[in-house]
């Protein structure tokens, strides 16, 4: 077997391209991944212990995107033989006045999404005790929320795309991809070597911008940033209360702060509440700098929990990086200039697509083999919206 020659070659083994690596696998196709640091590393953005998985969102067009991507977990893990999604239901908090909170609930109509919005009193039917909300807000529940353990979603990903003979290569930084005269392209690393694709992925998280730069010879406004998850401790004999597998729910607060948390799983007698916010940074100088915003994360969680949760500090905090575009949709899109559909860039995933990374691979699989998708009209999702020009 030729190991220099593949159908597709996938840049960067975060979630999205282990789950491109797995889909690609899937297809019969001849992948290879690669990695510029270990495996399962802890610099980027696909680490940790949780990540929310919800059906609920302002823009229609990720609704199907979720729902087809809880398919795709469940199947996923039913062939992996453990389970990497837990699922909860899904609380949506805000002023009754926050255009969000109407947007959730008209999409949730248009796509026949069970769901209650109640109000401060019948939320206190529903969860004596766990939760409070201020008079003028209310919640929209729903029963698709759950928690996703990332780092074992990845290992996953990764070992399903090699059980079906997928080539895996860490430690292998690609400094370069050039378009091969005949057909296809040749992927060059760091260390030497030289990879030849029929096609390849770009999936490098908050490096992308410098590979798309480097190979494209244009700027993608993917802004990286260091974001930081909290962990508050809850009081003792209260910890029943929040414990996931109970009617405590994963949840999103809007408002002055967009605020998000999840029931206790990872850590017992924690509970992860965090704010959907960060630094500028370049991932390759973090300052690995302090939490942001956490007098106003304080202040919530005083008026949330009914001094059931200690507000005081949080007792383990986790960064990660954010890869953020202007309009916080994502971008999936051929790279164009001399690649033509060649290259796919898949990226600026803005601290919420790892819940759709399975059907996020299959996208950019589609694009890469097909040169298009049926799962979602790709209008949202061009490099083109940000009016970039190559320069190839």
């Amino acid at each position: 077997m030729d190991n220099s020659q593949f159908d597709v070659i996938i840049i960067g083994a975060g979630v999205i391209g282990s789950a491109t690596a797995y889909q690609a696998a899937k297809r019969g196709l001849k992948t290879l991944l690669l990695e510029q640091f270990d495996f399962l590393h802890h610099r980027g953005s696909s680490h940790g212990e949780s990540r929310t998985i919800r059906v609920t969102y302002p823009q229609h067009y990720y609704i199907p995107l979720v729902l087809t991507s809880y398919n795709l977990w469940q199947q996923a893990q039913a062939q992996i033989g453990y389970n990497v999604l837990f699922k909860a239901q899904h609380f949506d908090m805000a002023p009754s006045d926050d255009p969000i909170i109407h947007a959730l609930v008209e999409n949730c109509k248009r796509y026949n999404i069970p769901h209650e919005l109640l109000n401060r009193r019948q939320l206190a039917e529903k969860l004596p005790g766990k939760l409070d909300i201020p008079d003028d807000w209310v919640v929209l529940s729903n029963e698709y929320g759950g928690i996703i353990k990332p780092t074992k979603a990845v290992a996953m990903f990764q070992t399903l795309a090699h059980k079906l003979g997928a080539v895996l290569k860490d430690n292998a930084e690609v400094i370069d991809i050039k378009k091969e005269r005949d057909a296809g392209v040749a992927v060059f690393t760091g260390g030497g070597e030289v990879f030849r694709g029929k096609k390849c992925v770009i999936t490098a998280g908050a490096w992308v911008n410098k590979l798309v730069k480097k190979v494209g010879g244009f700027e993608l406004p993917i802004q990286p940033l260091e974001t930081h998850v909290s962990y508050w401790r809850i009081k003792e004999g209260h910890e029943g209360k929040f414990v996931i597998g109970g009617d405590f729910p994963t949840f999103a607060s809007f408002g002055k702060v967009y605020v998000y948390g999840t029931p206790t799983l990872e850590f017992p007698g924690l509970i992860k509440v965090a704010v959907h916010a960060g630094r500028a940074c370049d991932p390759d100088k973090r300052p690995w700098g302090p939490s942001v915003m956490l007098g106003e994360l304080r202040e919530w969680l005083q008026g949330r929990f009914s001094g059931a949760v200690d507000s005081s500090e949080p007792v383990v905090r986790q960064s990660c990086l954010y890869s953020m575009t202007p309009d916080e949709d994502f971008v999936m899109d051929f790279l164009g200039g001399s690649f033509g559909k060649d290259v796919v860039v898949g990226g600026g995933f803005s601290g919420h697509g790892f819940k759709m990374a399975p059907v996020i691979g299959k996208i950019l699989t589609d694009l890469a083999v097909d040169g298009g998708t049926k799962e979602v009209d790709m209008k949202y999702f061009t490099i083109q919206r940000f009016k970039v020009a190559s320069k190839i």
